[in-house]
């Protein structure tokens, strides 16, 4: 077994996880970062999800460090891409011009980016990265970790010891591999007091997952994948919450759950513009514009033969069963059920599904494994919307940011905020049956708090698994709010090394929060909002 020794051990390589160790080696800290999947990225990378931002991320709303993320991954297509003069010289440049984001990329470029990002540190041995490792243990002494062993691809062991754990993986596996307090799917109403809490606790109620993939359309061609096994099963599953198949192109509107047909057009019209404003009351209405990333029109003539759609719609939410929690075989079972629900509707796409021309089937809609990374061109990761997460010292509930329950359209401004947000509460249909719940919110703060657990004193959640519920989790899961949060938990481990004080000690003294706080707004961490509303 291999034993390393460092200041910080960041465990899961997602967008938290890259956030947490950029900060906290730039701190002059050395950190390990591991990774179960070959890519860095998480959600953006190998989940493969476009990002999903506030309307105003650009001008503000993010870390200085996120921004430079999203200016690297437009300069990435301005250096190596034959561009068009018009996106040329596009200062908001939206490479799939999808109306997900104003910045709809590509899985690799983001990858790309993220690894440039981490290379000096690397190159400086101060920042070691363990792809394709998995936690599998962790050794506790009273309320401190003091190691994580993780499983590599050959299977052997390594051991990392290091006073700061960090926990960035996608279903806070270390919260349960340690023993931290935590909590998973609903609590009740008694507990929290929230509006759209359920009256008693469902610990197996979580959002559903959906495993992604990319995909274009050549007319004329036959791309038809094989019938999946469980393919009947899906076309003939109708739930609860649709009027209809699963398997179609009538889905509930996430803001009223009342049905509505999508539309689908490949490679539409080019004079076709999508709108970016979530504060209408777009969607995923239009299939294919939806979360685009690439668009024909960005490139020079003749660069791409089709564009390029990234499928994370309505119709592949698996809500059968939670990933975790539910014991190994029944994690296996549902994580299998993921794959093959995104691939029936793949196949139903291609053969049963009424044409916008009026025939039915797009044979032609083609999987392009190369853009995810993968053999079979779903993505690497299925991409999880909620984790275990901490019980924290103040969790964030739903009366601190809901609009309907702030009637100055802010949300609560915390004393020891480090950080903002902005996102509805967006939970997508559960494992417990719930239909889409889709909230006005507020834009919203951190609080550091909210990163402290209860009892464990060195053990900092990086991710989607700080202290809130399964309703507020739904607005502080996205992109630029788990980078957020994964900055923070850098700074702060790194602070507390060099102050030779605890997280807790942080929240507690006001001379040590100033201190922090102060610290991270030299390193373009945003504490609080302009005079902006919720939407």
């Amino acid at each position: 077994m291999t034993e390393l020794q460092v200041d910080v051990v960041v465990v899961g390589g997602g967008l938290g996880g890259v956030a947490a160790a950029i900060a906290a080696v730039d701190a002059g800290r050395s950190v390990v970062l591991t990774e179960e999947s070959d890519w860095v990225g998480g959600q953006l990378t190998s989940q493969a999800v476009p990002p999903d931002e506030n309307p105003w991320i650009e001008q503000f709303g993010c870390t200085a460090r996120y921004r430079r993320l999203r200016e690297e991954m437009r300069d990435y297509y301005r250096r190596w891409y034959p561009l068009s003069e018009e996106a040329r010289t596009a200062r908001y440049l939206n490479p799939g011009r999808g109306a997900v984001s104003s910045l709809c990329v590509e899985p690799r470029v983001g990858l790309a980016v993220l690894e440039a990002m981490l290379s000096a540190p690397r190159s400086a041995g101060r920042l070691q990265v363990l792809l394709e490792h998995c936690p599998v243990g962790a050794t506790v002494d009273g309320d401190h970790v003091t190691s994580v062993t993780l499983e590599g691809p050959d299977g052997a062991h390594v051991t990392v010891l290091a006073p700061y754990v960090l926990d960035a993986t996608e279903t806070g596996d270390l919260l349960a591999l340690a023993g931290v307090e935590h909590v998973t799917g609903a609590e009740s109403r008694q507990q929290t007091g929230e509006p759209h809490a359920p009256e008693q606790s469902q610990p197996l109620n979580m959002q559903a997952v959906s495993w992604c993939f990319a995909l274009d359309h050549v007319e004329g061609d036959d791309h038809t994948i094989d019938q999946p096994a469980s393919y009947d099963h899906w076309r003939k599953l109708e739930p609860p919450a649709w009027t209809g198949p699963l398997l179609s192109f009538v889905a509930p509107v996430p803001r009223t759950n009342e049905p509505l047909r999508r539309t689908l057009v490949p490679n539409p019209d080019q004079g076709v513009e999508a709108v970016v404003d979530h504060r209408t009351v777009g969607g995923d209405f239009e299939l294919w514009a939806f979360r685009r990333i690439a668009d024909r029109r960005t490139f020079a003539p003749g660069h791409l033969a089709s564009d390029v759609t990234l499928v994370n719609w309505p119709m592949i939410d698996y809500f059968e069963g939670p990933l975790y929690g539910v014991g190994e075989e029944a994690a296996a079972r549902h994580l299998q059920g993921a794959r093959e629900l995104s691939l029936s509707f793949l196949y139903w796409l291609q053969t049963e599904a009424p044409r916008h021309d009026g025939g039915i089937g797009y044979p032609g809609l083609r999987l392009r494994p190369d853009v995810v990374g993968t053999a079979d061109g779903l993505a690497k990761r299925p991409y999880i919307r909620e984790s275990r997460r901490i019980l924290a010292e103040y969790t964030v509930v739903e009366q601190d940011l809901a609009l309907e329950l702030r009637p100055d359209g802010r949300g609560v401004r915390y004393p020891d905020s480090v950080g903002v947000g902005s996102y509805r509460i967006d939970l997508h249909p559960s494992t417990g049956g719930d239909p889409y719940i889709d909230v006005a919110s507020c834009p919203f703060e951190i609080p550091l708090r909210a990163l402290i657990p209860r009892r464990v004193e060195n053990l900092l959640p990086a991710a989607k698994n700080l202290g809130t519920t399964h309703v507020t989790n739904g607005c502080y899961r996205l992109h630029p709010v788990e980078w957020g949060v994964g900055e923070v938990a850098g700074s702060l481990a790194a602070f507390c090394l060099e102050r030779a004080c605890t997280p807790r000690q942080v929240c507690v003294d006001q001379r040590l929060l100033e201190e922090f706080q102060a610290r991270l707004v030299r390193d373009g961490v945003e504490l609080r909002w302009p005079e902006v509303t919720g939407y």
